[in-house]
């Protein structure tokens, strides 16, 4: 990993599974002398490095205006069920992740962490998967210098909603995972706080150009900090 100056972490989407987890992970070491969470509402729990901006989304740009950073992290995301509508869902897992980007742009980001999915592809049937791989061109269209794509399958943790499929796919996980191998191995369910781990990795080792990690590179980054041979 990269050592130097401390230096400042804006994230978008500090109030969810991943989100909360990525925070903690973030102060948790001394990397970074700032952490600044944009939400719509103030964050249960505080820190003394981290910053909390209650932003509208809609006027994004006009409230960034002055912030600074050197990396972003995003964990925006919702379900197509929760957001009400196709077009409610595209409306953030798409629209506003790609105006978090640009805003983290001209606050001086070189490098960008996303949460995706795996199976992501802009040409998939299922709309879930299409938004998400429509989402990954845009962002790599943006040429950060550092583009970090995770792309978990089932996500572990505690969420503040209660989805029954993801309940049931958290007692499923223990027998299922070790059945998935070789290049299933990348639908094995993952915590959110491996992935948090691994993005905190991913951002501080200086690696260039677009990484689009699966199971075992977020695992090998989360407990260990290295790259895997192959991603």
């Amino acid at each position: 990993m990269q050592s130097g100056t401390p230096r400042v972490a804006l994230i978008a989407g500090a109030s969810g599974m991943v989100g909360e987890a990525l925070v903690r992970a973030l102060i948790a070491g001394g990397e970074y002398a700032r952490v600044i969470a944009l939400t719509r509402r103030p964050l249960a729990f505080e820190f003394p490095r981290l910053a909390n901006r209650i932003i509208r989304f809609e006027t994004m740009e006009e409230q960034m205006r002055t912030v600074v950073c050197e990396d972003a992290f995003c964990c925006l995301g919702t379900t197509r069920r929760a957001a009400g509508s196709a077009a409610a869902f595209r409306a953030v897992d798409h629209d506003l992740v790609l105006r978090f980007a640009r805003c983290a742009q001209k606050a001086g980001a070189r490098t960008m962490v996303a949460v995706s999915s795996i199976g992501a592809a802009p040409e998939s049937p299922n709309l879930y998967l299409r938004v998400k791989g429509e989402t990954e061109l845009a962002l790599d269209a943006l040429r950060f210098r550092s583009l970090h794509l995770m792309k978990p399958s089932l996500l572990l943790g505690s969420r503040s909603q209660w989805r029954a499929g993801e309940v049931l796919g958290g007692l499923l996980a223990p027998l299922l995972n070790p059945l998935l191998l070789g290049r299933y191995a990348q639908w094995r369910a993952i915590k959110a706080s491996t992935v948090a781990a691994a993005m905190r990795s991913a951002a501080l080792s200086g690696r260039a150009g677009t990484n689009r990690l699966t199971w075992r590179a977020m695992q090998s980054l989360a407990s260990t900090g290295k790259w895997p041979a192959r991603l």
